[in-house]
């Protein structure tokens, strides 16, 4: 069994991280029983921790920047009692750069969306 094996020290990375995904496989199929699913049994059940986890990564992605800024406010809030000149300033520099990027990227699949129509419909 690879998995009892001891790994080399050499190996890069992204070996390691595949050995770990495949670990982790390993370890979910042998604790919920999915190593007994027909094919389409286990087709059905990755799909849905695929769906899952890739649900949380989106989420993340989203809303993990805003809530960490949301609570750096409480907490600047609390030690202080308020705002203050300087750290307002610092503050309102990091929202400028989260909403220019935020918007430049939404400029930017919007510029692809256009793109992507007006080439279907010249498809059509």
């Amino acid at each position: 069994m690879e998995y009892l094996t001891k790994q080399p020290e050499n190996l890069s990375a992204l070996q390691r991280f595949g050995r770990w995904l495949r670990l982790k496989q390993y370890q979910i199929e042998v604790t919920f029983g999915v190593y007994m699913f027909t094919p389409t049994e286990k087709f059905a059940f990755w799909s849905v921790v695929f769906l899952l986890c890739s649900l949380l990564v989106i989420a993340t992605v989203l809303y993990l920047p805003q809530h960490l800024m949301f609570i750096i406010h409480r907490a600047w809030f609390y030690v202080n009692g308020g705002d203050s000149g300087v750290a307002s300033n610092v503050v309102a520099g990091n929202k400028d750069a989260l909403s220019l990027a935020t918007s430049s990227t939404a400029r930017t699949m919007a510029a692809a969306a256009t793109e992507t129509a007006e080439h279907v419909s010249r498809e059509l």
